[in-house]
């Protein structure tokens, strides 16, 4: 019992030990970033953390934040919960026919090689600046969905369902009790690294496609009224999304 309680202590003592390094480390960088600030004296050029987060503040009280908020996180999501289905169900086939495999290979493969530019150019000549985060989004999450779920069936227990099949246990039962919870690592992590990916690419293409009410569109007019501070806000917003997205 001592002995439990002296590993949670020392678990704790590190952790702690582990967050306020972290902690250092980002307060370091942010006095290099307010040190460069102070050197160039230009906020056009680079904005100081002090007027960045003062108009953060000012951007998260204005309707029009949440709004563009609402508006690019309901098509980015939406992209990517088509993106988990389609690559899901994809690497599902693929486990089961192999001749799916072999067409969805070299499919997998382009998307991810294809630069994500390319793809809203040419998706954006097709569908209305309004969806293109949703298409872009699916991109990014697919072909990472895919992969990590065909590796997941790779890796499955043959014994388990070689006991499935002498027990004839029934399909819906074998998929909930022997097949998803060894698959369900794979999914995770496939989701952890598409969430924040798939976020950073659809507010890009945003930048490009510049659909109305969206976080796009005030990256891009940061951009247009050379609004240093309102161009970092927007990032830092992204960001900090990304982060909590991407967290397990």
């Amino acid at each position: 019992m001592m002995h439990s309680i002296t590993n949670d202590r020392a678990k704790t003592d590190n952790g702690t030990k582990y967050t306020g390094i972290r902690i250092l480390a980002v307060l370091f960088w942010i006095a290099i970033w307010q040190f460069a600030s102070m050197y160039l004296k230009q906020e056009i050029l680079l904005a100081s953390p002090a007027a960045v987060l003062k108009r953060l503040f000012t951007l998260v009280t204005e309707p029009v934040f949440w709004q563009s908020l609402l508006f690019s996180g309901a098509r980015i999501g939406a992209g990517f919960l088509l993106g988990a289905a389609v690559g899901i169900a994809g690497a599902a086939l693929a486990g089961r026919f192999s001749i799916a495999e072999e067409l969805l290979t070299p499919l997998v493969a382009a998307v991810k090689a294809v630069p994500v530019a390319s793809f809203v150019i040419l998706i954006l000549i097709w569908v209305s600046s309004k969806n293109l985060s949703v298409v872009i989004s699916f991109l990014m999450v697919f072909p990472i969905l895919y992969t990590n779920t065909r590796n997941g069936l790779r890796e499955l227990d043959t014994a388990l369902l070689e006991m499935t099949d002498v027990f004839q246990v029934p399909r819906p039962v074998r998929l909930r009790w022997v097949i998803l919870p060894q698959l369900y690592p794979y999914i995770r992590t496939g989701c952890s690294l598409s969430l924040g990916l798939c976020w950073k690419a659809g507010t890009a293409a945003e930048v490009i496609g510049i659909p109305n009410r969206s976080i796009g569109e005030h990256l891009y007019q940061a951009k247009i009224y050379l609004d240093t501070p309102g161009l970092f806000a927007w990032t830092a917003a992204i960001v900090y999304v990304s982060f909590c997205l991407e967290k397990d």
